[in-house]
């Protein structure tokens, strides 16, 4: 009896630790599929779930950015980013040039073609583009730029294309103001040409190096850097410990670490493309050339009824594309009223008693430039600091102004700044209280555009995380972020600053920072809609539109 109950109890132990093994290894299991399943799932740009095994979403192996330690959100929100980004260029394998996009062959035609179009009626046309034998293509994944414009009025607004993959694009425009309204359709690069800045892009992210100079007493020596380093070299690890953003150079033989000066840009590597690449990029033959209409190029619109006409800009402009418009020459946002600082006193009044900072690439150092030179009473501090890098200081101490810049941490393509003034972004916004009398506008993006997709995400995860913290603490204080912008392009300014390149880093940070209480400066349209060519430091009258859309959100319209 006694051996019979010694038997069921040891049946009952094992039966129990038998559970107990089954249910850990279906928890286990369980949480096993639930991250894989937060890290393989995504919203694509039609705003429906997907997953990364269906449209092929991988990370870039460069400085082993495929194993960063992301939380489930995270990685949910790369592999978003990175799946909207994904450019459509089918692989036919090598493409002669005299078959790759010729804009000269290509036309445009207006589809909804009419006597008199109302003001708010949408435009559509078709773009058709042909090879250089005059054939159509029957792929897509060219880059098209498109505008409306009145020359007369000194006006002009962007246009939505969407690529149909088969050789046709249409183009979808908003008609905002009344008059002879003319189009005008760009060829940015040849999908051919595409394909290869995707390659640069992947394979050669180090097509721009840096150096650092390391001295003690009478030795110096420089060596090169950059965000990770090939080889086994030993290397200066310059990983900031809040941020944890890499930063490498190689080791000097005879100084340490410690004794690294400055940090300046090295150059830009030669030879990146074979001849039949080169092709692809020729000034005057297929680099931000037009495209002719075949047919009338332009239309007429007529104002709407006064009752229709009433607060348009504001009852449309509700997630609503495009952001804006010009119209004689003024920057039209189209979700509120922005306001003219045209005279110094204006913007003095708006900025009383306040700190600005600004900090980023030299697209935002321009507006320190502007305000020192249009506001008399802000004064420039001399701080000794090298000219075009920073930092600067100005100061009007009748009005209790202070203005200040400061550029991003590396990657930065400036001439030399000193080891010392290497601050990033982040950190800065950590050490700011705050407030109402606070303001701090930030531009960081043209020095991303070599690098892989992650890189530049990394660095605004971190900026984002910053701004969410200060805004936490100091809810009154204002943050404006400057979007990228356009440029002028040749055959070498676009193997590495592309305003294809551009417009990826452009669209990573619009969609990062929606929601998060910031307010946003669209260069990006503010260049492209504008009639001035396109240059990376944009001409006085488009930046003084970003001044006065940036002092609106400062000191906004009472309402």
């Amino acid at each position: 009896m006694w051996t019979n109950f010694f038997k069921l109890r040891l049946f009952c132990c094992l039966l129990a630790v038998l559970m107990v093994v089954v249910l850990v290894i279906n928890v286990t299991q369980v949480e096993y599929l639930d991250r894989e399943t937060v890290s393989a799932i995504f919203i694509d740009s039609s705003g429906q779930f997907v997953s990364s095994q269906v449209t092929g979403i991988s990370r870039n192996p460069y400085c082993g950015y495929e194993h960063q330690t992301l939380s489930s959100q995270e990685r949910l929100e790369e592999d978003s980013l990175l799946a909207a980004l994904q450019w459509q260029v089918p692989d036919v394998g090598p493409v002669p040039f005299v078959k790759s996009t010729d804009p000269s062959s290509s036309y445009f035609v207006i589809l909804n073609s009419a006597a008199f179009f109302n003001v708010g009626s949408q435009l559509e046309v078709l773009v058709h583009v042909q090879d250089f034998e005059r054939k159509p293509k029957k792929y897509g994944g060219d880059y098209l730029q498109a505008r409306i414009h009145s020359p007369k009025l000194q006006a002009g607004a962007v246009g939505r294309v969407v690529d149909y993959q088969n050789g046709f694009y249409k183009v979808f425009f908003t008609l905002l103001w009344p008059g002879k309204v003319k189009v005008s359709v760009s060829l940015v690069h040849p999908s051919e040409g595409i394909r290869v800045l995707q390659h640069l892009q992947e394979e050669k992210p180090d097509r721009v190096y840096f150096k650092s100079l390391f001295r003690s007493g009478r030795i110096s020596e420089t060596t090169e850097c950059n965000v990770c380093l090939p080889g086994s070299l030993p290397l200066c690890n310059f990983t900031d410990l809040y941020t944890g953003e890499p930063w490498f150079c190689f080791k000097p033989k005879k100084l340490p670490c410690s004794s690294r000066i400055n940090h300046f840009k090295g150059g830009y590597l030669k030879g990146l493309l074979t001849a039949s690449e080169s092709a692809f990029f020729q000034s005057g033959v297929n680099i931000k050339m037009p495209i002719n209409s075949n047919g009338p190029d332009w239309v007429t619109v007529i104002p709407r009824r006064i009752k229709e006409t009433n607060n348009l800009e504001l009852s449309q402009g509700s997630g609503t594309f495009p952001s804006g418009y010009y119209y004689k020459d003024q920057w039209r946002p189209r979700k509120f009223k922005m306001r003219q600082f045209n005279d110094p006193d204006n913007i003095t009044e708006c900025l009383q008693r306040k700190v600005v900072h600004l900090f980023g690439d030299s697209t935002i150092r321009q507006w320190f430039e502007y305000l020192t030179t249009f506001v008399p009473d802000l004064v420039e501090f001399n701080l000794g600091s090298p000219k075009n890098v920073g930092p600067f200081l100005a100061v009007d101490q009748k009005h209790n102004i202070l203005l200040k810049y400061r550029c991003h941490g590396p990657p930065i393509r400036f001439t030399t700044v000193f080891s010392s003034e290497l601050h990033y972004v982040a950190n800065e916004l950590n050490g700011i209280v705050g407030g109402k009398n606070t303001v701090v506008a930030i531009a960081v993006w043209s020095h991303f555009s070599t690098f892989p997709l992650e890189v530049y995400i990394r660095r605004l995860r971190n900026i984002r995380r910053a701004v969410v913290q200060l805004l936490d603490r100091s809810p009154k204080t204002v943050v404006v972020i400057r979007t990228a912008n356009a440029q002028e392009l040749g055959p070498e300014v676009s193997l590495f600053n592309s305003d294809w390149y551009n417009f990826q880093l452009d669209t990573i940070l619009r969609r990062m920072f929606s929601g998060v209480g910031v307010y946003l400066v669209d260069a990006w349209e503010m260049t492209l809609a504008h009639y001035l060519p396109h240059k990376l430091h944009p001409d006085e009258v488009i930046v003084k539109n970003q001044l006065d859309m940036f002092l609106s959100f400062v000191c906004p319209l009472e309402t």
